[in-house]
């Protein structure tokens, strides 16, 4: 099992071309800061956010780099000046099989989050979670959508939802980080998407705005009501001498300890 104590819950994305930003971002509430290459730029600006980017790292700040598509003019100078700042670890937008190689061999031994946001890569999804150097897959639900042909809420959305946390469980890796919520203030809309992505089975969500952190935070953490069903749970199996428990009147057996344990690591978090 992943060490859940140490995955992010809220990744909070900023334009990369935006260094006044970036402080303030990073002493947020966020788990993670995504440093945005890609859409959050246009073309004019590319160089620009990549030197401020590469000057926020080599500056002592953390980060994940979102880069440009491994086929865009761009990939190549990102590649370049992450190569020369180690720290960083990379987002892999329209993340496929073939992408995520090109990636991994670009820049060896760093540790890439694939965003899977097309038919192609869902297609091939439980092949690109076991591709070197991948630590976590995050689903991009707009583009996907755009992509598949499927207006928002369709259950193709889930469809995908369920295939990524598929290939992570069988890739060994942690859950899942669902895609954003446009609402940025919302907080019912905020807390339904995040409830219905938790219970899809994800455990993060990625952020466009810092009011979203708290509802996002607070929602992938387990509930007072889950831990104490985990206590009970962990200390009626350290007081019995067999392997099966009962707890609050059911059987707990070896799937539900599994659970039991896995609620309390990430409460930890």
């Amino acid at each position: 099992m992943p060490d859940v104590t140490r995955i992010p819950k809220s990744y909070l994305f900023v334009p990369g071309n935006r260094p006044d930003r970036f402080a303030k971002a990073a002493a947020s509430e966020a788990d993670a800061l995504i440093l945005d290459l890609e859409d959050a730029v246009g073309p004019d600006d590319k160089d620009a956010a990549r030197t401020a980017v590469r000057h926020w790292l080599e500056s002592g700040g953390t980060a994940l780099v979102r880069v440009n598509g491994v086929d865009t003019p761009w990939f190549a100078d990102d590649v370049a000046m992450l190569a020369e700042v180690q720290i960083a670890g990379v987002m892999v937008p329209k993340s496929d099989a073939p992408s995520l190689s090109q990636a991994a061999k670009a820049l060896p031994g760093r540790g890439l989050v694939a965003l899977v946001e097309t038919v192609a890569g869902i297609a091939e999804v439980r092949s690109a979670a076991r591709t070197a150097g991948v630590r976590r897959l995050a689903f991009g639900n707009l583009d996907f959508g755009t992509d598949a042909r499927v207006p928002p809420g369709s259950p193709v959305l889930d469809a995908a939802r369920v295939e990524l946390v598929l290939a992570s469980r069988l890739a060994d890796l942690p859950p899942p980080v669902d895609g954003v919520t446009m609402a940025l203030k919302d907080e019912m809309e905020i807390a339904a998407d995040v409830a219905h992505a938790r219970s899809c089975g994800f455990a993060a969500k990625l952020c466009i705005h810092p009011a979203q952190l708290a509802i996002v935070n607070r929602g992938f953490t387990p509930t007072e009501d889950e831990r104490g069903w985990a206590s009970r749970v962990l200390s009626a199996l350290a007081a019995a001498k067999g392997s099966v428990v009962q707890v609050d009147g059911k059987m707990v057996d070896a799937p539900l300890i599994e659970r039991a344990e896995w609620i309390l690591a990430h409460a930890a978090s």
